[in-house]
C-alpha cells in the first residue's frame, strides 16, 4: 500500500524511499553515505528494527519494522490537539523529518549550498506479505545494478547486502533476516534467483 502520508505504526513493515529534489543528488562525497548512517541511527534507530538499505547518488531505499512507540506517545494517543508531525500517530515520521533536516543542514554547509535537499513528503509503502517481503529485500540489494553503478550488485558497497553477510558487529536485523531465509547461502542465492529469473514488475516504484 502506497500512501506519502501513510502513518508509520508500531509493528508494521515498511519501505521507506526518496530521491534528492527533482532527481539531484543527496550524496557528493564518499563520507557522505556514512554521515547518512549515522544520523538515521540517532534519529530512528532506536523506533526501528532496519532490515535492509541501499544508498544511490540520488536517492536512497530503507526496509524496516517500527518498534513499539515510546510510552509518553502511547499514552497521548486519544489528544486531539496535536496535529499533523506533532501528533503522536506521526511519531516516527517525525523523526524522519528531523533525521533529513540534520542530513542536509550539513551537506548545505558542506557544498556551500541553500535550501532543501529531499523531495518531501518522503515516500513509504506498506509490505504486509512475506513474499513481497522477500523479494523486496533482493530488489532493494539489486538497485545499484539496476541503475548502472556496478555490473553487479555484489560489488556495491552502500548497502547492506555485505553486511547480512559478515560477522561484524551492525544495526542491522542481519539475524531476523538470515533466519527469515533459513542461512547466508540461503539469503546469497536466493539474490541470484531472484535478479535471474524472477519478474521484479510489482516492485518498481516511480524512482525508477
Amino acid at each position: 500500500m502506497q500512501n506519502y502520508l501513510l502513518p508509520l505504526e508500531a509493528g508494521q513493515i515498511y519501505h521507506i524511499y526518496n530521491r534528492g529534489i527533482n532527481g539531484s543528488n543527496i550524496f557528493f562525497e564518499e563520507r557522505n553515505y556514512a554521515y547518512f548512517l549515522e544520523k538515521y541511527a540517532q534519529h530512528v534507530g532506536n523506533w526501528v528494527n532496519t532490515f535492509a538499505y541501499c544508498l544511490l547518488k540520488n536517492h536512497f531505499h530503507l526496509l524496516l519494522r517500527v518498534k513499539d512507540l515510546p510510552d509518553k506517545v502511547e499514552n497521548s494517543q486519544n489528544h486531539q490537539t496535536d496535529k499533523g508531525l506533532h501528533s503522536p500517530h506521526h511519531f516516527l515520521s517525525k523523526c524522519f523529518s528531523n533525521f533529513f533536516n540534520t542530513y542536509s543542514k550539513a551537506i548545505n554547509k558542506t557544498m556551500k549550498r541553500t535550501g532543501g535537499l529531499f523531495e518531501t513528503p518522503f515516500k513509504r509503502i506498506l509490505v504486509n506479505d512475506e513474499a513481497y517481503f522477500s523479494r523486496l529485500i533482493g530488489y532493494i540489494h539489486q538497485n545499484p545494478q539496476k541503475h548502472g553503478f556496478v555490473n553487479d550488485y555484489r560489488e556495491y558497497t552502500h548497502s547492506s547486502y555485505h553486511s547480512h553477510l559478515s560477522a561484524k558487529n551492525t544495526r542491522l536485523a542481519r539475524d531476523e533476516v538470515l533466519g527469515w531465509f533459513g542461512n547466508r547461502e540461503a539469503y546469497a542465492e536466493f539474490h541470484c534467483t531472484l535478479h535471474d529469473s524472477q519478474d521484479l514488475s510489482d516492485l518498481i516504484i516511480e524512482l525508477d
